[in-house]
């Protein structure tokens, strides 16, 4: 089944996975010695960055979703939480720190007003769970990170006019 709305052509589930797993050892690190917060859980989603708020929902924007820590102990919904700082940064194409403090006036009333959600070049990460600087550094390391993944898988395909082979 096609997607209803054009996907990336390199930052897809897989290359979202990978920047998860490779940021992973900072997140395990920070989470164990409670240095990026007192929770020691976290909550991570990742949207398709070919995914446009006017083409589909939020729901099938959302390329990937990562916990961390037994839910069964959590002390707040981390996952709602993350899903919304990550929907508010889609919706506005700005990092939420950036809409919290300096455009407060973009933010409608429906959205969230905590952040730790932010936008990289389109690449949208919500992260919760850790104190909201460290929210937002955990998220800016996996946007970068799949940044990162995207443009190595872009240089191993040849140049064409179309990405989809036509």
């Amino acid at each position: 089944m096609s997607p209803s709305f054009p996907r990336s052509a390199f930052a897809d589930q897989r290359a979202a996975e990978l920047a998860v797993e490779l940021v992973m050892p900072m997140i395990t690190a920070g989470l164990e010695s409670r240095r990026i917060g007192a929770s020691g859980f976290l909550y991570i989603v990742i949207l398709d960055p070919g995914a446009r708020p006017h083409e589909c929902s939020f729901e099938e924007a959302i390329l990937h979703e990562h916990a961390i820590g037994d839910r069964d102990a959590w002390d707040a919904d981390y996952a709602q939480y993350a899903r919304e700082k990550a929907r508010t940064c889609w919706q506005h194409g700005r990092n939420g720190h950036e809409l919290r403090t300096t455009s407060p006036h973009l933010l409608r009333t429906s959205e969230t007003g905590v952040w730790g959600g932010v936008q990289l070049d389109g690449i949208v990460v919500g992260v919760s769970g850790a104190d909201p600087w460290f929210d937002e550094a955990i998220g800016l390391s996996i946007a970068a990170t799949l940044r990162a993944i995207a443009k190595e898988r872009a240089l191993q395909r040849p140049e064409s006019l179309w990405l989809d082979g036509r």
